[in-house]
């Protein structure tokens, strides 16, 4: 006899949030009898950890060598806010009656928050927890994540223009005997991109030598250092491949020119700027495959994510801070999203419909984005689940009997601009 159910919602269908804006949802309780509480208590949490064990060598008394894990962990704290729905901690117990309660709730995010990130060592994450708070039993808990982005705007750095080019060049050497060199040139035309965009890139080999260039291979990696204060300070450095894509090969004595595409999918910024124990970089690496005992060639450039693509030309003032999301128009087949005023109770959503991209976009239903007002004619992006998935969002702070939304885990979701490509290529 019990909680019959408990599930949280949120005022849009992608639980995503632009540092600054404000969240406004509800819990909905179905309760098969009354129940006696001291209160109902909700609590948002935003904060980054990171975690990871290495083997480590020690001398027993005994004088033998033994082999131990030792821990390391990092914990940072954004915000927490926390208040009673229903009650107090101090105050008389109030019953509940059977059936279905909804209580509804709201918090306004501080301005300057980091991005999510789910990584293997560590996180930055988001969490809404609402606790029936029981006298004498165990508190029952429901949790759930959400998604904050923190704005990275591409236009406000002149160097995310600027192109990208790689130049090796490699002669070798065979009885003393030095051949013609190997040239390899890749060119993008920027150095700034947003999920969803493509990176259009341009090979172009000229192999006067008499080693043949079996591949020409092009990776974008995810370049994450993590870092521990406990028990000392420590940093555990990953690098990831996001994509890739090769050509090839090009014999010796040929040219060739090769046009490839790296298509983003949907990752977090650069930078995760205000968070000091985990940096995210990407790069974009070449490594030319030759045949024989010879070494490949290898070059690497960085590359930067943002979530507001390049524009026609850059904008006169910094973003201004992020409004409120707007109510959002109903499409056909499903129901409005609404934001929860003093006192309101909203139906729930239902899952929205999905594009043929596999992404969801429904006309007003993302968060409302700061840049939006500064470019009026981009087109809107659409929100999509990033392939990287918490493998629970439970913390040293839950209790025994807390409940989490979502059986797969979490992933956050970002924001892509299929529809806002790069500049092309200078021919």
């Amino acid at each position: 006899m019990g909680i019959k159910e408990a599930v949280i919602y949120l005022d849009n269908q992608f639980n995503t949030y632009y540092a600054g804006q404000t969240i406004n949802g509800r819990i909905e309780y179905v309760f098969d009898s009354p129940k006696k509480v001291r209160g109902i208590h909700v609590k948002f949490k935003g904060e980054a950890h990171t975690e990871w064990r290495e083997s480590k060598e020690q001398q027993s008394s005994d004088g033998k060598t033994e082999n131990t894990d030792e821990v390391h962990t990092g914990n940072e704290e954004y915000f927490q806010i926390s208040y009673y729905l229903l009650g107090s901690n101090t105050g008389n117990e109030i019953e509940v009656p059977a059936g279905k309660q909804v209580y509804s709730f709201t918090c306004a995010l501080p301005p300057v928050l980091p991005s999510s990130f789910e990584g293997e060592f560590g996180y930055v994450r988001y969490t809404v927890k609402v606790t029936l708070d029981r006298p004498w039993k165990f508190d029952q808990e429901t949790k759930m994540a959400f998604t904050v982005i923190n704005a990275l705007d591409l236009n406000l750095n002149p160097s995310y223009r600027e192109p990208i080019r790689m130049q090796l060049e490699k002669t070798f050497c065979c009885f003393c005997c030095a051949s013609p060199p190997m040239s390899v040139d890749i060119q993008a035309p920027v150095s700034g991109y947003c999920p969803g965009q493509v990176i259009p890139l341009s090979v172009d080999i000229e192999n006067k030598s008499n080693v043949q260039l079996h591949l020409v291979k092009l990776f974008l990696r995810k370049v994450v250092t993590y870092r521990a204060t406990s028990p000392s300070t420590a940093t555990k450095k990953c690098k990831e491949v996001v994509l890739t894509v090769q050509e090839g090969p090009a014999p010796a004595g040929s040219t060739k020119h090769w046009d490839m595409r790296l298509e983003i999918p949907p990752i977090p910024p650069s930078n995760l700027v205000n968070c000091s124990i985990i940096d995210l970089d990407y790069d974009l690496k070449v490594e030319c495959v030759v045949s024989g005992m010879h070494m490949n060639l290898k070059e690497r450039k960085y590359v930067t994510i943002g979530t507001v693509p390049l524009a026609g030309a850059p904008p006169s003032a910094p973003p201004a801070p992020a409004p409120a999301p707007a109510p959002a128009p109903a499409s056909p087949g499903q129901p409005a999203v609404l934001p929860l005023g003093p006192g309101e109770i909203a139906q729930p959503n239902g899952p929205p419909a999905g594009d043929a991209a596999g992404g969801w976009l429904l006309p007003g239903a993302g968060p409302a984005a700061p840049h939006q007002a500064l470019y009026p004619t981009l087109s809107m992006p659409v929100y999509k689940e990033s392939t990287y998935t918490a493998r629970t969002i439970q913390d040293r702070g839950d209790g025994p009997h807390t409940r989490v939304a979502g059986a797969a885990g979490f992933a956050p979701f970002y924001p892509t601009y299929a529809a806002v490509q790069p500049p092309p290529l200078p021919q």
